[in-house]
């Protein structure tokens, strides 16, 4: 009980420093146009790389957008994100290809290497890891996105190889 105090209110620090005004512009976008809630929130997330709780309430004092309606979408699509994401997020497919191909090898492998498991950052922010239900390469099973970026006919080491080439280029 008492670590889950320590985490929200070290989340709260994090989200408060969170710089309302640049969603000014999209909100006065949208603010009055029918069915502005999934691209006001597409675009917020644009901005900030998550939704972070402040905006909800930024949103609702200033289209009239319900808090409930608003958490119920965001946390119903898995497009949107509750909180801060890494520079880049590798999505393990773990359709039917890919399990058969033994994609919890490479999710396994990837957490290790990264020290995180499925659905977490790692504390530099630089990665989330994030299983998937699929990426629509099944003929390239199994495989794993990073950015717009498909890696395919992958083994653990070859995954964790990316992975670590990524993180080398950004050290530099």
């Amino acid at each position: 009980m008492r670590v889950k105090r320590i985490l929200q209110e070290k989340e709260a620090v994090i989200q408060s420093s969170v710089d309302l005004t640049l969603i000014d512009p999209l909100i006065e976008k949208y603010k009055n146009k029918k069915g502005n809630l999934i691209p006001i929130l597409q675009g917020t997330q644009d901005v900030y790389g998550y939704l972070p709780q402040e905006t909800f309430i930024k949103i609702s004092e200033q289209t009239g957008l319900k808090l409930s309606e608003m958490y119920g979408v965001a946390t119903f699509y898995t497009q949107f994100r509750l909180n801060p994401v890494g520079k880049y997020i590798v999505k393990v497919c773990h359709g039917t290809a890919c399990h058969v191909q033994n994609a919890t090898a490479i999710s396994e492998a990837v957490e290790d290497a990264l020290g995180i498991k499925d659905g977490e950052t790692t504390e530099d922010r630089l990665f989330t890891l994030e299983s998937v239900a699929c990426l629509g390469c099944c003929s390239l099973a199994p495989v794993m996105m990073i950015g717009d970026e498909t890696y395919a006919k992958l083994t653990g080491t070859k995954a964790v190889k990316i992975v670590k080439e990524i993180k080398i280029k950004e050290s530099n």
